[in-house]
């Protein structure tokens, strides 16, 4: 008995390729045989050899022979084989004749389809115009009358194979790969990245570990990448990627580079209710909670006493890397510890003249 049934399909490999036949594996030391005239261009050229993966279809067993096919060619399609082909979704091969009123006429072998607008084309749309004249592979949707009425659809023949790379690409795009992407576009909210033939996002707060306000200063269009997969969406076709994981983290070495005491000069980065951030390094942002903040209360707008960019001396007060938190306190500049280091080296404790202001910088 048959192992398939008419219309079944799979992938195999062909194992042999002669002037009339491609031979393709089918295990369990069997083969099948398919027409080689499907392979071959108008210079009679052949399209496959032996090692290439084909997606076939079962159309029946004659005289022993377990017949595929790769898609049912338009001028060898008898009735019997497009009522199989409608039976079993093996795609067929058409010819767009003309634009008619509603959609398409199409031959296929002796008979005449229809082919709605809304049938033709899949992701990449064409005018009309385009189609007629082309020969193209559609799935019989309706056969009726036995066959006075075909209707086709080259539509679902985009979904099916766009659903079929898809599902390859979910076996390579996985989270936590590691994968190269060439950038397509710059958006407000990061950069879309072409990964494998899929378009990923490039989420802007996965650029670096510093703030970014321009996706543009880290990325460019055609630039190639090396970035690793954070999530995967397959039903909605969404994927994420992130540069800043790849990167080491700033906060790892923190504690030993900024300790407790120390002074350190930086920028205010953002500005809350509660307090100004301020960033001492890339990646390094710590807090000057408003209590600390000199001249101010708790109901005054810090955004019209402080403005983000703004540079500001700061002691560290405390800090968790683990949790990556940096508490800050306001500090005199490096600047003016360093006027004042030179003022009090050049007084003299021994000599006559006391000076009140050298003695309280000393205190």
């Amino acid at each position: 008995m048959n192992r398939f049934n008419i219309g079944d399909s799979f992938e195999t490999t062909v194992v042999a390729v002669t002037d009339t036949t491609v031979f393709v594996d089918l295990s369990a030391k069997s083969e099948g045989v398919i027409d080689v005239a499907e392979f071959k261009d108008d210079q009679g050229n052949v399209s496959v050899k032996e090692g290439d993966k084909l997606k076939v279809y079962f159309t029946g067993d004659f005289h022993g022979e377990m017949r595929f096919t790769t898609k049912i060619g338009g001028s060898d399609a008898d009735d019997t084989m497009l009522e199989n082909a409608w039976k079993g979704g093996i795609p067929v091969e058409g010819h767009v004749e003309a634009e008619i009123k509603g959609g398409f006429e199409v031959k296929i072998g002796g008979k005449r389809a229809f082919c709605p607008y809304s049938q033709m084309g899949f992701k990449d749309k064409k005018e009309p115009a385009y189609y007629v004249g082309r020969t193209l592979s559609f799935i019989i949707t309706e056969y009726k009358n036995d066959g006075r009425d075909i209707l086709v659809s080259n539509r679902k023949i985009g979904e099916s194979e766009y659903a079929e790379n898809l599902g390859k690409l979910a076996t390579q795009i996985t989270e936590g790969a590691v994968v190269s992407a060439t950038v397509e576009s710059i958006e407000k909210f990061g950069a879309f990245v072409n990964v494998l033939g899929f378009r990923a996002l490039l989420p802007i707060s996965e650029m670096s570990f510093d703030r970014v306000t321009d996706a543009g200063e880290i990325v460019e269009p055609g630039q190639e990448i090396t970035v690793k997969v954070i999530h995967t969406d397959w039903k909605n076709e969404r994927v994420s990627v992130s540069l800043k994981v790849l990167m080491k983290d700033p906060w790892e070495a923190a504690g030993a580079r900024f300790p407790v005491g120390s002074k350190q000069e930086g920028k205010i980065s953002r500005i809350a209710e509660f307090g100004v951030f301020v960033n001492i390094a890339p990646g390094i942002d710590g807090l000057v909670h408003i209590s600390d903040l000199e001249d101010v209360s708790a109901n005054t707008n810090l955004r019209k006493v402080y403005k983000v960019g703004q540079s500001m001396s700061v002691v560290v007060e405390k800090i968790n890397a683990m949790e990556k938190r940096l508490s800050l306190k306001p500090a005199s500049s490096v600047e003016q510890d360093e006027s004042a280091a030179k003022y009090m080296s050049a007084q003299d404790d021994d000599g006559e003249t006391y000076n009140p202001f050298a003695a309280l910088l000393k205190k």
